[in-house]
């Protein structure tokens, strides 16, 4: 029970194999982006409505604060208390930013807890 195949046709065969299992890696792998890409889409969205839901909200409560306020100090003093303290929560909030995103950026020389 001697098998005759060549050489030539035993590598024809392991080529052809190689090139068919590329093939399918290949596949499977456009087939996990496309699966990916799909949950990704899904999770920007719920998020972007998330925020616009949320951006909502702030203004109706910004709204409340200056209707409640609007009894006690009047309409225009009421705005300005409401949007002068929403700036300066903005400002610090933004101010925080800065540093942290300083500190993200900070070259490897200037790590803490390094000598020179």
């Amino acid at each position: 029970m001697e098998n005759d195949t060549g050489l030539g046709t035993l590598l024809g065969e392991l080529i052809r194999d190689a090139r068919a299992w590329a093939s399918a890696e290949v596949d499977y792998y456009k087939a996990l982006v496309a699966d990916r890409l799909t949950d990704v889409k899904l999770a920007v969205a719920l998020g972007i409505a998330a925020i616009v839901l949320a951006n909502a909200a702030l203004i109706a409560l910004l709204v409340g604060l200056i209707i409640a306020l609007m009894t006690l100090v009047g309409p225009l003093l009421a705005t300005i208390v409401v949007i002068g303290v929403t700036l300066a929560v903005a400002a610090l909030m933004g101010r925080m930013a800065v540093r942290f995103m300083r500190l993200a950026t900070r070259k490897e020389s200037d790590e803490p807890g390094e000598s020179e």
